[in-house]
């Protein structure tokens, strides 16, 4: 698994073998979006529409947005609300702006209230057109007093003088009054000119007049993230970091898998591998704590990286995996003699595969399987037995727990004189008559924990 690319497939065995403590992931998940909807009360967000006449770039509508969430719109905003403790500054967070197709500048205010989200988008639009009509001098008195509006009657009391000089011109008698009279005309046509090109030129001149189309509507619905949004989206969380979590750990997972690499591992021969027929796993006397019936109540006791065991073939094509096996290792000693049955401590399948084994060697060499632990391994010292045959099952332990059972051996004057690998298969649903199960234990495999000594 460690070196495999992750599959759907990968994903499919996790979300069957691992369901119970996904749900209860899950549902944590969607504890803690609830606590954190409690941190945060709800908000409510109204809209504001003001429509900008005349001919209008993107870049400058993208400006008018700025104006309208500025400091200077939102300060005069809060002191005509008059909230308590609201500044201009913390109205500024509570609103935004952006441009709208057709000239529109939508502005957009959250408050706590469904009321206070639309008063408050309602004066920040009033004070964004009242702002923006000072900036652009669109009233009469500016224009009277200063800028294009002065320059404008200027020119129309100039044109009246001109009208009066044409007037008092002798019109027609001499040839200095048609002169007089034709440079006075050519004057006003220049200044009219000239004040046509003023207006064209004054970006003003077509884009006052900003309107706020028609009040707020009041928001009916929380503004995101809701809580609901906050429940589903902390239950997700917790889900996909589940899934994560259990691909992240398979990827490190260092348990050895292939035969070979158990064999490398022990220092000694592969003798073969054993079928078992799968079972649901018989609770041991140490594993009836609270701490096992919470692991049973997870679903979390039993592996997940393991593929789903294959279809077996009869009981008679196993037994015969078992005397092949018997018959190696009658090859491989030179004398018949006793020897160990070594099974590391809490391996089911290579406890039962080891009970069979030990059925099947009736011709020797005489077999006792022993258990050891791996986190301490100790094996019986030799007396009658000389030698130590291992049985486990693959992708349960890793080469540091191999290698301290292979040490231990050694301690004990024991030599590996090699290794059975179990697996787990489907059995046929119909079983030969009159004969036992394959997971029987038979008198002659005498079990004993080894943890300190002979047994």
């Amino acid at each position: 698994m460690s070196d495999d690319t992750i599959r759907l497939v990968t994903v499919g065995r996790i979300l069957r073998r691992r369901w119970r403590i996904l749900a209860i992931l899950a549902v944590v998940g969607a504890l803690v979006g609830y606590g954190t909807s409690l941190l945060f009360p709800p908000r409510y967000t109204a809209s504001a529409s003001v429509l900008l006449p005349g001919a209008w770039q993107e870049r400058e509508l993208l400006t008018q947005a700025e104006i309208a969430t500025s400091s200077a719109v939102a300060d005069r905003a809060a002191a005509t609300l008059g909230w308590t403790g609201v500044s201009g500054a913390e109205l500024r967070d509570r609103v935004s702006a952006k441009a709208a197709d057709g000239n529109i500048i939508k502005i957009s205010g959250t408050a706590d209230t469904p009321e206070r989200a639309q008063r408050l988008s309602d004066q920040m639009a009033r004070q964004f057109v009242a702002f923006a009509a000072r900036m652009t001098g669109d009233n009469t008195e500016s224009d009277a007093a200063t800028g294009p509006g002065a320059l404008r009657r200027k020119v129309e009391e100039t044109n009246l003088r001109i009208t009066d000089l044409a007037n008092v011109a002798d019109p027609g008698r001499t040839v200095e009054s048609v002169q007089a009279r034709t440079e006075l005309e050519k004057l006003r046509t220049a200044l009219q000119e000239a004040m046509k090109k003023l207006d064209q030129a004054d970006p003003a001149a077509g884009k006052a007049g900003m309107v706020v189309m028609g009040p707020a509507a009041r928001p009916t619905g929380e503004a995101p993230p809701t809580r609901t949004q906050l429940i589903g989206a902390g239950a997700l969380v917790f889900f996909l970091l589940a899934v994560i979590g259990h691909l992240a750990a398979a990827r490190v997972n260092r348990r050895l898998r292939t035969e070979p690499e158990i064999a490398a591992a022990l220092g000694s021969v592969l003798l073969g591998s054993v079928d078992v027929p799968g079972e649901r796993p018989v609770h041991r006397p140490e594993g009836r704590g609270p701490r096992a019936r919470i692991r049973r109540l997870l679903g979390v006791d039993t592996r997940w990286d393991i593929p789903a065991p294959r279809m077996s073939g009869d009981e008679a094509g196993r037994r015969i995996r078992y005397r092949r096996v018997c018959a190696r290792l009658r090859d491989r000693l030179p004398a018949p003699r006793r020897l160990l049955v070594v099974v590391p401590d809490g391996d089911e399948i290579a406890r039962r595969a080891a009970g069979q084994l030990v059925a099947e060697a009736k011709s020797g060499p005489l077999l006792r399987v022993v258990d050891v632990s791996v986190s301490r391994p100790m094996v019986p010292d030799r007396d009658t037995e000389s030698g130590a045959l291992v049985v486990l099952s693959a992708g349960s332990w890793t080469a540091e727990e191999l290698g301290g059972i292979a040490e231990a051996c050694a301690d004990a004057g024991h030599e590996v004189v090699g290794t059975v690998v179990a697996g787990t298969v489907r059995a046929r649903p119909t079983r030969t008559a009159g004969r036992p199960p394959d997971n029987a234990t038979p008198a002659l495999a005498v079990r004993g924990h080894a943890r300190g000594g002979s047994v």
